[in-house]
């Protein structure tokens, strides 16, 4: 009899456990869908800041701003920045280089230094004619 009693025993702490075992995992279902809810929250979150960020820098392009934080968004942010900074830098010293200065250059007479006289004699007179 007292083998009964304490198979009943282990038989109700059975059930209990079992019990307990669909408490607990009804416990980590509802964290896990509150895990996924806050994941989601954050993703759209991110995706906002991303789209903040570029709307308020319209120079930066979108392809270079990549992340799925906030620090891998800012972090690429800086990247594409420099990037951006050079490129500038070498169109300005290209531009520079291409620079033609504006109007005609002023009209000089023909240096005749180099040539022989008989030279000068023969343009003076086609000058002339």
């Amino acid at each position: 009899m007292a083998e009964e009693t304490r198979d009943t025993e282990n038989k109700m702490t059975g059930d209990e456990l079992q019990a307990k075992i669909v408490q607990l995992e009804q416990a980590v279902a509802a964290r896990d869908n509150e895990l996924y809810t806050l994941k989601s929250s954050l993703s759209g979150a991110v995706t906002k800041y991303r789209a903040a960020v570029l709307a308020g820098m319209p120079d930066v392009p979108e392809d270079l701003v990549k992340g799925t934080t906030i620090d891998e968004i800012d972090s690429s942010l800086e990247t594409a920045r420099g990037i951006i900074a050079k490129v500038r830098q070498q169109l300005e010293s290209e531009s520079e280089a291409k620079r033609v200065p504006a109007g005609a250059p002023p009209r000089t007479p023909q240096d005749l230094s180099a040539l022989t006289p008989a030279e000068k004699i023969a343009y003076a007179l086609a000058k002339q004619a």
